[in-house]
């Protein structure tokens, strides 16, 4: 067993001690964590040092990354015991880190595939936060059976963010890994699946399968393929398949148009880096006003928001037109050699922050009609005069990411921050076109 899964599994079987909250209860556990506490502190060398040690931690000859990671365990379960986040959560979170962590290390021993790599994290933290958080509720005395479409919804989405995490920040940041986790989690433990246990195993797998898809495509990278999957989870759980084709519709269209005359768009120097592929914050900057729609639409639904679940639906829609919207009007316009700066129509090169073409801008408002079209077709709430409202949506959308990049981009903000603040306006406007409307009728 070579030294790295020898430390991954040490560290897994130290992450089982958080079953001493629900079967000892949160003094005991305390206890433990203050016992293993002191024992990084006081170990400076040896095969247990060794065993435990990260690379940075030799020249202090301090064992940081286990006292850093129990801390984090610790601040977790206070949570746990002093607010409404459940030791199901707590439990499912550490074990997932920690299992996940060896089954990634088990993986390498057999191949060196990224991907492999990472689906090997994320099986393992799956089945490992399943497991403890199933635990978890029997022992509480609550029924598994009716809890297990919300254990699997927590195990798989808490799996692909602690994944994704690994993937962007450097791989000994695993007490960082665990308390983002951990509070996704416990925000989402509010909120209740739209699906049964048999339909969250098919989202995920439908959802990792196109995930997969982008990737082999070279649509997306590594992190763009988790963060889409956590993406397309979250919201077929929380929203319905319905909010998922929405979604796709941008991914799958906005990821072939990426491709559409690549050569071409190299030539001209406007060509998306690495042949094409979309990391995390192309993904999130496109997609992350939408999330919040689809959380914002799950807690109207479970009574935690008293605005109606209809407008997240239309702020859902009017955010991913001005997606679809902009990313069609770029990089099919982009190939054109006379682009006009939106706010002076003067001619600017080719890969102009704020340059337009007029075929860009019809294929803007196609990309925006499309989504609209869906919609149209999947939700009898939206009806002909809301898909009119999600085409001027994403039209606007996709006008103020012009504006801002011809005005702030380069300057105050980045290219994923003007793609944020222009989904946010097609949520915005779409939303308040149909309160304008409510309000008139």
């Amino acid at each position: 067993m070579s030294e790295p899964v020898r430390r991954a599994g040490v560290f897994a079987l130290l992450c089982t001690l958080s079953l001493a909250v629900p079967l000892f209860g949160p003094e005991v556990a305390a206890a433990l964590g203050a016992v293993v506490l002191l024992g990084a502190v006081v170990v400076r060398d040896g095969p247990i040092f060794d065993l435990f040690a990260y690379p940075d931690d030799y020249e202090d000859g301090r064992l940081y990354g286990l006292i850093a990671f129990v801390l984090a365990g610790v601040a977790l379960g206070l949570l746990a015991t002093q607010s409404s986040m459940t030791s199901a959560v707590f439990v499912g979170t550490v074990l997932l880190v920690g299992y996940g962590n060896f089954g990634e290390q088990l993986v390498r021993t057999r191949t060196a595939d990224d991907v492999a790599r990472a689906a090997g994290f994320c099986l393992a933290a799956t089945v490992a936060a399943a497991v403890g958080q199933a635990a978890t509720v029997g022992l509480a005395g609550g029924s598994v059976p009716a809890a297990l479409p919300t254990i699997l919804f927590l195990a798989a989405s808490g799996a692909l963010l602690a994944a994704l995490l690994r993937d962007i920040l450097l791989l000994y940041d695993d007490p960082v890994v665990m308390l983002s986790v951990g509070l996704l989690l416990w925000l989402l433990a509010e909120l209740d699946p739209a699906l049964g246990a048999v339909d969250i195993v098919i989202a995920l797998a439908i959802t990792a399968a196109l995930g997969y898809a982008s990737y082999a495509l070279e649509t997306a990278s590594i992190a763009g393929m988790l963060t889409g999957v956590l993406l397309g989870l979250l919201t077929v759980v929380l929203g319905g398949y319905g909010w998922f084709v929405v979604l796709i519709s941008f991914f799958a269209i906005g990821g072939l148009s990426t491709k559409f005359r690549y050569g071409r768009k190299e030539d001209l120097g406007v060509a998306e880096e690495n042949n094409g592929a979309r990391g995390t914050g192309n993904v999130l900057g496109n997609a992350a006003v939408g999330l919040v729609a689809v959380l914002g639409y799950a807690a109207s639904e479970a009574g935690f928001l008293p605005a109606a679940s209809e407008l997240f639906l239309f702020a859902f829609a009017g955010s991913v037109a001005t997606a679809m919207s902009d990313t069609l009007s770029s990089e099919i316009g982009s190939i054109f050699e006379t682009p006009r700066l939106i706010t002076t129509l003067e001619p600017v090169e080719p890969g102009t922050d704020g340059g337009v073409t007029w075929q860009g801008e019809i294929a803007g408002v196609v990309g925006a009609a499309i989504v609209a079209a869906i919609a149209y077709a999947l939700f009898p709430e939206i009806g002909a005069v809301g898909a009119a409202i999600v085409v001027a949506a994403g039209v606007v959308g996709m006008t103020v990411d012009s504006l801002l990049g011809a005005t702030l981009e380069g300057t105050l903000l980045g290219n994923q921050g003007v793609n944020f603040l222009a989904t946010l306006s097609g949520a915005l406007v779409s939303a308040l076109l149909v309160l304008s409307l409510a309000a008139l009728g």
